[in-house]
């Protein structure tokens, strides 16, 4: 694909910034062997996040954007897709830019999100091959967990506007160590399939960090494993991935 004047001086001004990059994985992009770029940076601070060095907008060791196109260059014919992660992808304005060229390398593309920013999202629609979605409890929950006003209500209208879409969409839910939030997982798996949610994916929390669980401190049980819900999101959903 051909460059304009224009777009050669916007590349040079913004590039998108990669903290990362996982040359193939079968487990990103279901049913396609992918490469993964995780895009530096992310408003949200939550609690058990497991990328934390990818929270920072910059960071020492960003890859610069044409090393990256220069591996997927090497790997066509040999890659199926593409998967942009994070951090949060969405919040880099070089996300478009970066998936225009990808797709024209004959990639397909999937997206790691967390909904933070549903405009942003809507705009990205026609790049998309696939979505994974992340929502991490009911709306008014949320505050707890990003330290964010307003996030859950951004989150769930970025789920609402990918299920009009009809891109293939898997929603996840990282199981919460926070006992109180934990007791809502079994609602939050029944809104999600009432809003018509598919597939979806509970996935165990890796709260390595935290010397301390709030249940031991309370007193309170400790929250049920994954595995407990099985059966429910067997029921609820159509796919229902433990992680």
């Amino acid at each position: 694909m051909q460059l304009n004047s224009t777009a050669e001086e916007a590349m040079e001004k913004e590039e998108l910034r990669v903290g990362g990059l996982t040359p193939l994985t079968s487990l990103d992009f279901p049913g396609e062997l992918a490469a993964v770029v995780f895009c530096q940076g992310c408003p949200w601070r939550c609690s058990y996040c497991h990328n934390n060095h990818l929270v920072p907008p910059d960071s020492a060791t960003i890859t610069p954007w044409r090393q990256i196109e220069a591996f997927l260059k090497r790997r066509q014919g040999l890659l199926d897709a593409v998967v942009f992660s994070g951090g949060e992808p969405t919040l880099q304005s070089a996300l478009s830019f970066a998936l225009t060229r990808v797709k024209a390398m004959g990639f397909r593309i999937g997206l790691h999100t967390a909904g933070i920013y549903p405009e942003r999202l809507g705009a990205l629609e026609p790049h998309l091959n696939w979505v994974g979605l992340d929502i991490k409890a009911l709306p008014e929950d949320y505050p707890a967990i990003t330290g964010a006003a307003g996030s859950g209500e951004r989150a769930w209208e970025s789920l609402r506007l990918l299920l009009a879409t009809g891109i293939p969409l898997e929603v996840r839910t990282t199981m919460p160590q926070d006992w109180r939030l934990a007791q809502g997982i079994e609602m939050l798996m029944r809104r999600l399939a009432d809003e018509g949610v598919q597939d979806y994916a509970l996935q165990a929390c890796r709260d390595t960090n935290r010397r301390t669980r709030d249940w031991q401190v309370t007193g309170f049980p400790a929250p049920r494993p994954p595995e407990a819900f099985e059966k429910l999101g067997e029921t609820l959903f159509h796919r229902f991935v433990l992680r």
